[in-house]
């Protein structure tokens, strides 16, 4: 095959690719003219440049990489697999073949040279397709790259604290720009990483994820939708953190405080570590374990009969003023809660009610005792029952 026949010839192929693909984009270089006809030829010309003069080191043709990583990467950017254009550069390489074939007859070119020519053919085939490839997986991830970047934006703004109209109507813009539906309710998520590298969990594209925080953060939208926790429990498996309490749309932000002093407390031991916690389910620690300094100057106050006794004393008066105070009963009920005998109980209740005088019959300071012995038994600094509390 001359050079004079290439541009000839891809004309050819690419008028036989517009009649079987009809519904192919046209897209156009800078002086108006095919891409789609700028890569034919100049693969052609390639091909047949090869044949005449030179051979790379290995002896097969080089595979020109500019205009077809560009139909990778076009057919990336639009949505579309790769599939159809494998297709049209097998339908291209056939067609070459037979104008080849033709020219092979004519000048009578020997079989095993014909059959070179073939092997030749096909891998320089497998080189189109792999710069295709490569240019489809450079838009994938320029893609990906963009749809992080717009979901943080996404993120920022609805963990904002405030949400006035033009915030919502910035919201729902910027959701539309990654396609993501507006829930009407939320829970926020926050991770910490495990101590081995780990792979990301998988929550999928309606789960909102930020990994470059030091702290990941998600966004589960409609968290109590049908099949949705048992996703994202599967999803964040080897991975532990905290998520908040569903929430509207508008008060991501409040889910937020939760799921970070959630996943405070688990730093300091107060919640149990290594896997992903429900602040619903913690309610009582959340509550209790996070005003420190107000209950501590509360326990100081009402707490203030015990410091006449001795650290061990004062611990088993506490357990058993608790234990009283939850079960609003009488020394066998306070015994068997404690695991110890209802002589001793009527021992102790006998000492508080000297310790605390009527102070302990006034429904307020009740209140308020059984708040900060709560609070110091979710601390550790008062044992368990035997039937728990």
């Amino acid at each position: 095959m001359a050079m004079a026949e290439a541009p000839e010839l891809a004309e050819e192929i690419l008028r036989e690719i517009r009649r079987e693909y009809p519904h192919l984009p046209v897209v156009l270089d800078d002086s108006g003219e095919p891409m789609a006809l700028i890569g034919i030829r100049r693969a052609i010309e390639v091909f047949v440049q090869h044949l005449e003069h030179a051979r790379d080191a290995s002896g097969r043709p080089t595979v020109p990489p500019g205009v077809f990583q560009a139909f990778g990467r076009g057919e990336g950017l639009h949505g579309r697999s790769l599939d159809s254009l494998q297709a049209i550069y097998r339908m291209g390489v056939r067609l070459a073949w037979r104008r080849l074939a033709d020219i092979g007859q004519r000048v009578e070119i020997p079989p095993p040279a014909m059959y070179e020519l073939v092997d030749a053919g096909y891998e320089y085939l497998d080189g189109l397709v792999d710069q295709s490839v490569r240019g489809y997986a450079e838009a994938a991830a320029r893609q990906a790259g963009e749809r992080l970047r717009l979901q943080r934006r996404l993120m920022e703004l609805l963990l904002a604290e405030r949400h006035g109209e033009e915030a919502s109507d910035a919201l729902a813009e910027r959701a539309a720009r990654i396609g993501w539906p507006l829930p009407e309710t939320v829970a926020v998520g926050v991770l910490l990483r495990p101590a081995r590298e780990a792979v990301a969990p998988a929550v999928g594209q309606e789960v909102l994820l930020d990994l470059e925080c030091e702290q990941p953060r998600m966004v589960v939208p409609d968290p109590d939708a049908a099949g949705r926790p048992e996703l994202v429990h599967r999803a964040l498996t080897g991975w532990a953190g905290a998520i908040g309490p569903p929430v509207p749309l508008t008060g991501a932000a409040k889910s937020l405080r939760w799921a970070e002093a959630a996943v405070g407390l688990m730093e300091r031991g107060l919640l149990p570590a290594g896997e992903v916690l429900y602040c619903t389910e913690h309610t009582e620690a959340l509550v209790l374990l996070q005003p420190e300094e107000l209950i501590d100057d509360l326990a100081l106050r009402v707490l203030a009969p015990l410091s006449h006794c001795g650290p061990s004393h004062g611990r088993r008066l506490a357990e058993t003023l608790l234990a009283w105070l939850e079960t609003r009963g009488g020394a066998p009920e306070v015994a068997a809660r404690l695991g110890v005998h209802p002589q001793t109980v009527r021992y102790r209740l006998r000492q508080i009610r000297e310790l605390w005088g009527d102070e302990i019959d006034d429904p307020d300071r009740r209140f308020e005792l059984e708040l900060v012995l709560r609070a110091r038994r979710l601390r550790g600094m008062l044992g368990q029952s035997r039937e728990g509390s």
